[in-house]
């Protein structure tokens, strides 16, 4: 852990009330002591977790940059568990960048980006689990995802790969044991218990791996297409899910050229909701590029709303698009119901399909259910802290050792326990990579390099 001491601007940039500068590390206390002006003991005589009131002065000039209320912190009882001051000043980005400059100036280094949380994470204050929650925080774009990050904060996810770890260190201890014990000579309920051990491991690593559904959802949210025919109410879905004229809706084909993409929030999931040009056969080149990226977007996305106009008959481009969406990833959307029905739900049979008429928001209520069953979220409570992509790859790499484990020990083969117990030291090695009980700096890099500067 590096031991210099390191500052940064912690709030977002733009015009506010308020600005902090966050300075830590062990010079922390010396480096505030040189750039404020008080009429009361500088900050290195100060109790820790108190404050005062101040002016930052200029090294150079000796006047004074901004008023400040300086705050102290003294280790290990900070974020980082060094020493740490915040200065907050008035808002706006000139007088943070001044403060900031004069903290650099007295003897403090740029911080890279994370690097306040990554030393919370070397001083042992917090694990990685721990620290990625700080992230899923920042980006939380509903209280739903903003209450899973706080479980995982709080050491929720933590605790879940904390008894799995310790049991394999159990079944890794009692594998070695048997290395001691001559042929035939191991009572015969060893490898049975252990064998039971190693199932109820799997079980929990698999409950685990459920969650990264929800949690993918959280964390980056879905991406539902609007895609169709043209003047089947396509942008008019997207404005009705909106709340907001977003997109131009005229009785023109064709009107939509482009990706229009905006973001709404069902039942706490994030949702980036895409309208796509109407699918067609044209000779406008910059429809046909429209049309293009419709396609492509609809290949990527987890949920598609295919709308058709109710009142028509289906052409046959339109059906034969419905016929190679997935009905797994698909919805059916009947529009324009008030119009008439020459096409109904049962038309649909392999597909969820909803009638509905756009224009007077008739159905809109069904739809929104719909998109959330669609993609699999639990309605009600707050879900529990969930795993990542990282966490994801790592538990299936695991588990493929695991499976190799438990069909060793089933087959009660006591030549293979050696194996048996090294394949359970890399299931160790490779968990352990989760919380940071293992970790490398390139790992460090990838997951701190993310974070913003100030945290």
């Amino acid at each position: 852990m590096q031991k210099d001491t390191i500052a940064a601007i912690i709030t977002a940039p733009g015009e506010a009330g308020v600005a902090i500068v966050r300075l830590s590390g062990s010079d922390a206390l010396a480096i505030a002591d040189r750039v404020i002006r008080c009429s009361t003991p500088p900050p290195s005589q100060r109790k820790a977790n108190s404050f005062l009131h101040g002016y930052v002065k200029s090294a150079e000039e000796q006047s004074d940059l901004d008023e400040v209320i300086v705050l102290v912190y003294k280790g290990p009882h900070s974020y980082t568990r060094e020493d740490v001051v915040e200065f907050q000043g008035h808002g706006g980005s000139t007088s943070a960048k001044r403060i900031l400059r004069t903290l650099l100036n007295a003897g403090a280094r740029l911080a890279e980006p994370g690097e306040f949380t990554k030393r919370a994470f070397l001083s042992g204050r917090i694990d990685l689990l721990q620290a990625e929650a700080v992230m899923d925080l920042i980006r939380s774009h509903s209280d739903r995802a903003a209450n899973a990050a706080i479980e995982q904060l709080e050491g929720r996810l933590s605790n879940s790969f904390n008894i799995i770890y310790d049991k394999l260190v159990t079944i890794a201890a009692d594998l070695e044991a048997t290395l001691d014990f001559g042929e035939d000579e191991l009572p015969a309920a060893t490898f049975e218990t252990i064998y039971g051990q190693l199932v109820e491991i799997q079980n929990l690593l698999q409950k685990l791996l459920a969650s990264w559904d929800e949690g993918h959802l959280l964390r980056e949210g879905a991406l539902v297409v609007i895609s169709g025919s043209p003047n089947v109410g396509k942008s008019t879905m997207l404005n009705a899910l909106l709340g907001s004229e977003r997109a131009i809706v005229t009785h023109l084909a064709g009107t939509t050229r482009d990706i229009l993409e905006e973001q709404i929030v069902l039942d706490g999931i994030p949702v980036r909701l895409v309208d796509t040009a109407g699918l067609r056969n044209t000779e406008c080149n910059i429809e046909q590029e429209g049309i293009r990226r419709a396609q492509q977007k609809i290949e990527y996305a987890d949920l598609n709303l295919v709308v058709v106009d109710g009142s028509t008959k289906l052409s046959d481009d339109e059906q034969r698009h419905i016929e190679e969406q997935d009905p797994e990833k698909s919805i059916i959307v009947i529009n324009k119901y008030d119009m008439g029905n020459l096409i109904s739900q049962e038309d649909f049979p392999a597909y969820r399909s909803i009638s509905c008429s756009l224009k007077t928001q008739r159905g809109l209520e069904e739809l929104r259910r719909a998109i959330i069953d669609k993609l699999g979220v639990n309605s009600g409570p707050t879900p529990h802290a969930s795993i990542s992509e990282r966490h994801r790859l790592i538990i299936q790499t695991a588990m493929q050792w695991m499976d190799e484990v438990i069909t060793i020990i089933k087959s009660n083969n006591e030549e293979l326990t050696a194996m048996a117990a090294e394949s359970v030291r890399d299931i160790l090695e490779e968990l352990g990579k989760i919380t940071g009980r293992n970790y490398h700096t390139e790992l460090l890099d990838n997951i701190f390099g993310r974070f913003c500067v100030g945290k």
